[in-house]
């Protein structure tokens, strides 16, 4: 029996739903918008998806979510819309790191330079995870208050993620190549949730909170 999941990702600007069979995807809709348009366009992309598949919701196997860190509002309604579809549907949720998730965007395209995946958090704070080209992460999840040499025993690097606007300038003089066209997306979500699917990884519907990281490193 054929293995579909939904995938849902809000934990940035980026309201994007997905759809996959067997760790394949077959559909995708997403929206990037500056007023964080997830309230009033999540359910409607996931009726658009199942739509497009020519899928049944009733059919769904579990519901992978984007846990943050990100934006606290865009969490809690991607967290509490994916409950209640495993809650009505009675199946597992999975939960999935949102930078985890926008490191597999992009992880296969650049495979010889360390990948830095960052995202926007204020002022010059961002949420970062760096992996080297084989995959081996090279500093883990955390939350850091960044300056013209914060990362540099990585250089060179590929940084990307809704951060870059900012780093850009900031690390105009390094030599890191800048992608700022790659953002969050539920596509990321589709190759790690069914390896966790079939390992039965699933979380704790009752309990489950999204991961909000508030304490800023300095020392990097």
């Amino acid at each position: 029996m054929s293995t579909l999941i939904l995938h849902i990702e809000t934990a940035t600007k980026v309201c994007s739903v997905a759809l996959s069979v067997d760790g394949n995807l077959v559909a995708l809709k997403e929206s990037i918008s500056d007023a964080y348009i997830h309230g009033e366009s999540l359910t409607l992309f996931i009726e658009e998806v199942f739509r497009t598949a020519n899928l049944k919701i009733e059919h769904l196997a579990a519901v992978s979510i984007s846990s943050g860190p990100g934006s606290y509002t865009g969490l809690r309604i991607g967290v509490s819309t994916a409950k209640g579809v495993c809650f009505g549907l009675q199946i597992p949720l999975i939960q999935i790191p949102t930078l985890d998730s926008l490191m597999q965007i992009f992880s296969s395209e650049v495979p010889t330079h360390n990948l830095l995946a960052a995202l926007d958090a204020r002022r010059m704070e961002v949420y970062s995870l760096m992996q080297a080209p084989d995959g081996k992460i090279l500093k883990s999840l955390s939350a850091d208050c960044v300056d013209e040499n914060s990362y540099s025993e990585f250089d060179p690097f590929v940084c990307y993620g809704d951060a870059t606007f900012k780093l850009k300038e900031l690390w105009a003089n390094r030599d890191i190549i800048f992608k700022d066209d790659i953002y969050c997306s539920a596509e990321g979500q589709v190759e790690i949730a069914y390896s966790k699917f079939k390992a039965q990884e699933f979380e704790d519907l009752g309990n489950f909170v999204p991961l909000y990281l508030k304490e800023f490193q300095t020392n990097l």
